[in-house]
């Protein structure tokens, strides 16, 4: 037993390790000597098709279609298409509001994100699908820079960059500092040949490569664009088309991240070839994505098997873990600006996420739309 239990912690520790800072750093390494295909830019202007899926989004909708309208980009070869999901607040008034500028208005009744952006794709005239939610407003030479990587005929898929506005509380900075974390493993995989999905709030799609969302599909960002990945396409990162975000508490990135870890559950059955030889970045796709849904388990399997651990080291296993949960439940009482918050935030904002990991197995016996939830923002 003492033996098993040895070997669990070890395993469990060593993976948990890989998978936050042994993968990242290899992926690194990687990137810097075996970098893939130059990207190959134009600066053509394509037509373009703007769909924004809204459900009561009219705190934001205003300076969204303004940022839109500002871009530097030929207007005329731009359609730009909102779809009300069902909204009860201002959303249809303001978009009416925008017709004499050519902005189309479509209405569904609740039906959720992915069949108000089926209806918005069918009716999609561009070359080029721009996919964009509603809060993130779009820096001026963004469409221009994300048009011209679709100079590369071998590019499917092109995510903008997120830049998220600096938060005035350490929760929204940690939460901000994740962010940049997954930016930066997405932007090696894409420098090394494609990523697995793109940045739900600002990306590009060609429209020949568009497919049917399941209504039910929790990460439109991913399905997609894996749909144009299996064809032999890329995905790619591009760092200069940016669009501009507001910060969330770790309450809202709770919730964002049981839905895409939930979503992540759906896409593996939804596309099972990510696990067979189809997939020309399994290795990848198995350390980046997979195994972090894994990671949860390992924490639990750690805490599992310190109780059979030799003496002293189970009692200091047990007590190292104890002391960082605890840790994370003190940060809440903790002082803004004080010495101790500058690691209980952290942790505590990392042991949040795993608790959302773990509870995206709802997807598992509850309806994916109940996993929807609103993202509250602090607007600054």
């Amino acid at each position: 037993m003492t033996s098993l239990s040895i070997f669990v912690f070890a395993f469990a520790v060593l993976a948990i390790l890989y998978v936050l800072a042994g993968y990242p750093l290899l992926l690194a390494f990687l990137a810097n000597r075996f970098v893939g295909p130059t990207l190959q830019k134009d600066s053509q202007p394509r037509t373009v098709s703007f769909v924004i899926a809204a459900r009561n989004g009219e705190k934001f909708l205003t300076s969204k279609l303004r940022s839109i309208f500002d871009l530097d980009y030929p207007r005329e070869l731009m359609q730009i298409i909102v779809v009300s999901d069902g909204s009860t607040d201002r959303t249809v008034e303001i978009v009416k509001s925008f017709a004499a500028e050519g902005v189309e208005l479509y209405c569904l009744p609740p039906s959720g994100k992915c069949a108000a952006l089926n209806l918005g794709i069918s009716r999609a005239k561009g070359e080029i699908l721009i996919l964009t939610d509603i809060r993130q407003t779009l820096e001026r030479d963004s469409l221009r820079n994300i048009v011209a990587c679709f100079g590369d005929p071998t590019v499917g898929a092109v995510s903008g960059e997120l830049s998220i506005r600096r938060g005035v509380t350490s929760e929204e900075d940690d939460t901000g500092l994740y962010w940049r974390y997954e930016v930066f493993i997405r932007k090696q995989m894409s420098a090394i040949d494609s990523t697995f999905g793109t940045n739900g709030p600002f990306y590009a799609l060609r429209r020949e490569l568009a497919v049917v969302i399941p209504e039910d599909t929790l990460l439109d960002d991913v399905y997609l664009p894996l749909a144009a990945f299996f064809r032999g396409y890329r995905l790619v990162i591009e760092v200069s088309a940016k669009a501009v975000d507001y910060p969330t508490d770790l309450s809202s990135e709770f919730k964002r991240k049981v839905r895409t870890q939930a979503g992540l559950y759906q896409i593996l059955w939804q596309y099972p070839q990510l696990f067979s030889s189809c997939n020309r970045m399994f290795f990848h796709f198995f350390s980046a994505k997979f195994a972090r849904l894994l990671l949860p388990f390992f924490l639990i399997l750690i805490a599992v098997s310190s109780f059979g651990l030799p003496s002293p080291y189970g009692a200091l296993a047990l007590s190292g873990q104890a002391a960082f949960y605890l840790c994370a439940l003190a940060d809440r009482w903790i002082p803004e600006g004080s010495l101790v918050k500058t690691l209980s935030s952290p942790v505590r904002t990392f042991v949040v996420l795993m608790v959302a990991s773990f509870m995206a197995c709802k997807i598992f016996y509850r309806p994916p739309r109940e996993l929807w939830k609103e993202t509250k923002v602090r607007l600054t």
